[in-house]
């Protein structure tokens, strides 16, 4: 305990950040196997959280928890023991929905894609990404937002090289994808893991930017984003120290909230608060009556 609270007390937001956001330590998920690999809510579900468990390894899998919301609808918790939702060899950051509804997983250190089809409890189709083009081996994937320049697009970040990739995506007619054409558009630090957009209208960002999750450093970072989703090489800023491992990272599309994994350290999950709500993905094609629901609660 003495060591978990430590831990706790040494992480800290950016002093140019701090007046305007705050953190929550929300713990660990009940029944996740160590470590902690990405994280996202289950599609069309905005109180059911998917996150990947004893990533890295064989044994890799996704589990599914419920969320405990308070009257403003902030995420305050878990609710009982999660459980299997699929399994995930060698899950590692990249845990996202893209088009379709088909769910995107990242496997770390083979360098995979996995995708699943809505319903599915093993991934449908497993892509080796060394022979694209992605260097050894992949870290996270996720996909540019409605309101950003490049909405829609696959970014794949490399966690051993630090490249940053936009990838074409190819239906294959069976309701998955191939992928085409892969193109490095930027070189980061810091052991990279999961990456999400900055809400737009969020105070202190004032260009389109991104958040970046780094194992490597126990940090979260910023960046600019460009005019087509990418990360622009050079704007690195500090967001948030003194994490264990920091590991996955997703945006609360109910409240703005940022929420990230910790591979390590208590495999635990965080939420910072003071984001704006952002617009709907480009892929939230379900729920969203309860997503607008939930909005109009809130004010």
């Amino acid at each position: 305990l003495a060591s978990i609270a430590a831990a706790s007390s040494a992480q800290q937001i950016d002093a140019f950040y701090s007046g305007q956001y705050s953190f929550t330590d929300l713990g660990p998920v009940p029944g996740l196997p160590s470590p902690a690999g990405g994280l996202t809510l289950q599609r069309g579900d905005p109180n059911t959280l998917l996150i990947g468990g004893a990533a890295n390894g064989g044994a890799g899998v996704i589990k599914s928890i419920g969320l405990n919301r308070n009257a403003n609808n902030t995420i305050v918790g878990f609710v009982g023991e999660s459980q299997d939702f699929a399994t995930a060899p060698n899950i590692d950051g990249g845990l996202a929905y893209g088009p379709d509804n088909v769910l995107f997983a990242t496997g770390y250190p083979n360098n995979t894609l996995m995708q699943y089809l809505p319903g599915s409890t093993a991934p449908d189709k497993t892509i080796a990404l060394t022979g694209l083009g992605i260097g050894s081996s992949v870290g996270a994937v996720n996909f540019v937002p409605s309101d950003f320049g490049g909405a829609g697009r696959m970014k794949v970040v490399s966690y051993n090289t630090g490249q940053f990739y936009d990838v074409e995506l190819i239906a294959d007619g069976n309701g998955l994808f191939d992928l085409g054409a892969v193109t490095q558009t930027a070189s980061i630090t810091g052991g990279p893991e999961g990456f999400v957009y900055v809400p737009l209208g969020s105070p202190l960002f004032d260009v389109p930017s991104i958040l970046v999750s780094e194992y490597g450093t126990g940090t979260v970072a910023v960046y600019d984003a460009d005019a087509n989703g990418n990360i622009v090489n050079g704007t690195r800023r500090v967001f948030m120290t003194g994490l264990g491992g920091a590991e996955g990272a997703y945006i609360d599309h109910v409240t703005g909230d940022f929420l990230f994994s910790t591979f390590g350290g208590g495999d635990r999950v965080i939420r910072v608060t003071g984001f704006a709500i952002p617009e709907p993905s480009t892929f939230v094609l379900m729920g969203l009556g309860v997503v607008a629901l939930l909005r109009r609660k809130r004010k």
